[in-house]
């Protein structure tokens, strides 16, 4: 068993060297404006999977993504040797869509502004079906009860 903070740690030091290695020893043309965004690594430490986003349009993605995969080894070794880890291990790297569930989100919050404005809107205009205030009030309990109270007396 691996102790949970020492797993987080290594992960955070993935992230770091990775992107240190990126940023310093990836000469390739087909790297684009990439950041590090997260790294995540199983609790027995031999396997480690890299989050990236990259800034552009598609061709940009794709060209990023060949980049990192021809550069793996040599960020594998890199990253084995700093970990100073018995294994090295294997670095996956995925395409992290957070800009796209932002915009997504964004958009969600957007259409709940539009229909909350529609709501006030159709609330600003609207009347009570009935009365505006539909109990009894306590003073009307109290003349009805001294009402009754009066006939009752009289009532032989």
């Amino acid at each position: 068993m691996t102790d949970p903070a020492k797993v987080r740690r290594h992960a955070e030091r993935v992230r770091e060297l990775v992107a240190s290695v990126v940023r310093t020893q990836i000469k390739d043309p087909r790297l684009g404006m990439i950041t590090i965004t997260d790294a995540r690594i199983t609790p027995d430490l031999r396997d480690a999977t890299v989050f990236y986003t990259v800034l552009g349009d598609a061709a940009a993605q794709a060209g990023t993504a060949a980049a990192l995969d021809s550069a793996n080894g040599l960020v594998r070794s890199t990253v084995g040797k700093a970990l100073g880890l018995r294994h090295s291990p294997t670095l996956t790297f995925v395409h992290d869509d957070v800009q796209e569930h932002a915009k997504h989100i964004d958009d969600l919050l957007a259409q709940a502004r539009t229909a909350d404005a529609e709501v006030q809107r159709i609330a600003a205009g609207a009347e009570y079906a009935g009365e505006a205030n539909p109990y009894r009030e306590e003073a009307e309990e109290d003349e009805a009860d001294d009402d009754t109270s009066a006939d009752s007396r009289d009532r032989p």
